[in-house]
Formats: structure tokens, sequence, C-alpha cells
């Protein structure tokens, strides 16, 4: 048998903020840095776009990020700094009426 995942539940994001003390909206910003293998996952349902979700790990691995960023509270902000920018230079798609 090959590997198994060990992971049995997960805590969604509003539970994880309301375990913390955190704002919720905050906390997703800070937890978009996390991949997968940081114990951050989306939970799909029917009729769902998907709600954030973390493992054991991954609430302790957010602990960590939520102390880097209240001592560098300024990460997010370049963060949408950067993606506004690069937003900017990216090349228009045609319309319709220019193909």
């Amino acid at each position: 048998m090959g590997h198994v995942n060990k992971v049995s539940h997960v805590f969604t994001l509003s539970h994880v903020a309301e375990m913390l003390g955190e704002d919720e909206e905050w906390l997703f910003e800070v937890a978009e840095e996390m991949d997968t293998e940081d114990g951050q996952l989306w939970v799909v349902g029917v009729g769902e776009d998907g709600v954030m979700a973390f493992t054991d790990d991954g609430i302790e691995n957010l602990k960590e990020l939520i102390a880097i960023h209240r001592d560098t509270p300024s990460i997010i902000e370049k963060r949408h700094q950067a993606l506004a920018a690069m937003m900017s230079r990216r090349p228009k798609s045609p319309t319709r009426s220019n193909r």
C-alpha cells in the first residue's frame, strides 16, 4: 500500500479565526502564502466556491505566519502592490472586434 493520508479532519478559516481571536479577512490574506504542503487546503461542496481550511499542522504553520505578519505588517500591502503592478503590465486580450 502506498502513501496513506493521515488527515482525518480540517478546520475552516472562520473556525480558525475564532479559535485564534483573529479577523477572518486578515487571516485569509496571511494564509494565502501557504501551500497544501503547509497544511492549507480548500474544501468544496455542492453549490460552493470552496472554503479555506487547515489541518492541525496547518494551524501551527499559520500561527508562525501570524507572528511574522505582526512583526512586519507591510508584507500584505507589498504583495498587493506587486500584484497590481503585474496586472497593469499584463497585455490586454484582443476583443472580438479586433480579431
